[in-house]
């Protein structure tokens, strides 16, 4: 079987937006236009920035407009504009329908579809060094299937691009790309894609054009949220963009894990914890959400074919739980009468990541953190 085939159509990328539509980051965008508009594009690229702020989306937007012949200067009525693709071109039309040849993109879960069973029964913790292999080092050897006289002839857009493995018993893999950074063929680019750029060898990020992505302000969020047209009362949808701290991506994540309804179901009892009582069944509520949603993600993920392990699931939604208590706190540094019980807040929070770090069951972190809570002032 083609494998890679196979892949490509479970796994489909999502179609790219223009650029003109990445909300936000118009440093980064501008960046990129003007690497388009020059005589020679450079071959390697990090886009690196926080999760779910737009690295990705504006990854395939870069392509789309590199890979087409057709992309050239706007006509407007102020004279030529900015460099792009139309929309009704042959090139957009495999995009649009993710099955572009040229475009290779690389994520962790295609190691479901490796022909080893050792890495199709892996956890997806790391993009392991197969499929480094055979997505990215080998197709950039070969020649385009489109031949076009377009700016690039092959993209290769790696997602979280840290989790490459460089561990000890696998640090190849990392090193494994060097050469194909330093020395591609003709008209390939590739572009990893970061929110750890520190977890990228040194020798990677040093044959790399970086370009930066930061957290979208307000009135960005809200033009996001506006064009996404979600569906969620005015007060959920308040606390979604608060609690999204400038990133569409963890926004998106809240909403589809119910982290409003974790938000509300806790703030009673989180309330009386400020108070200095020690509400009761707070640890075990916390460590309930937290499971609930880890069975839940492990179900769907086996109605999906996948193997998705329990472990990694508690460990995220664990995460989740973290991220939206020491939220909590962090909004309340603010007022200086509340400063240092914040800050004792968000380190006992800390406390509890590096215990479920250590493996002590999620129910004893979930208990500790919530009696440590309930008297840290």
């Amino acid at each position: 079987r083609d494998s890679a085939a196979e892949a490509k159509a479970v796994l489909r990328t999502p179609a790219p937006v223009s650029m003109d539509a990445i909300v936000g980051q118009e440093r980064a965008v501008g960046v990129l236009r003007n690497a388009i508009a020059s005589e020679r594009l450079h071959h390697a690229w990090i886009f690196h920035g926080p999760t779910g702020v737009g690295k990705f989306t504006a990854a395939l937007a870069f392509a789309a407009v590199i890979l087409d012949p057709t992309s050239a200067p706007e006509q407007t009525l102020m004279g030529a504009g900015e460099i792009a693709p139309d929309p009704a071109s042959e090139t957009q039309t495999l995009l649009r329908a993710g099955t572009h040849p040229d475009l290779h993109v690389i994520v962790k879960e295609l190691a479901r579809f490796s022909e080893e069973s050792s890495v199709r029964a892996s956890k997806l913790t790391t993009i392991p060094r197969d499929v480094i292999d055979k997505h990215l080092i080998r197709p950039a050897r070969l020649a385009p299937v489109m031949g076009t006289d377009a700016r690039a002839s092959k993209v290769f857009v790696v997602d979280e691009a840290e989790l490459m493995d460089r561990s000890a018993s696998n640090a190849p893999v990392q090193n494994a790309i060097l050469k194909t950074l330093e020395e591609p063929a003709p008209g390939t680019v590739i572009v990893l894609v970061t929110s750890s750029e520190d977890r990228l060898l040194p020798t990677i990020r040093s044959r790399c054009q970086r370009v930066g992505f930061g957290p979208l302000d307000e009135d960005a969020m809200r033009r996001w949220v506006s064009d996404a047209n979600i569906d969620a009362a005015d007060a959920e949808l308040a606390w979604l963009i608060e609690h999204a701290e400038g990133s569409p991506g963890k926004l998106m994540r809240a909403r589809e894990t119910g982290l409003y309804e974790w938000h509300r179901t806790l703030s009673p009892l989180l309330d009386k914890a400020d108070r200095g009582q020690l509400p009761l069944g707070l640890g075990a509520t916390m460590g309930e959400l937290v499971d609930g949603w880890a069975k839940s993600w492990v179900d769907a993920g086996s109605k999906a074919g996948e193997n998705r392990s329990k472990e990694a699931a508690n460990r995220a939604g664990a995460a989740q739980m973290f991220a939206l208590v020491a939220r909590r706190y962090r909004s309340q540094l603010r007022e200086p009468r509340l400063t240092t019980p914040a800050v004792r807040a968000i380190d006992l929070v800390g406390r509890a990541e590096r215990l479920l770090g250590s493996n002590v069951q999620l129910k004893l972190v979930m208990d500790d953190l919530a009696a440590g809570l309930s008297g840290r002032g």
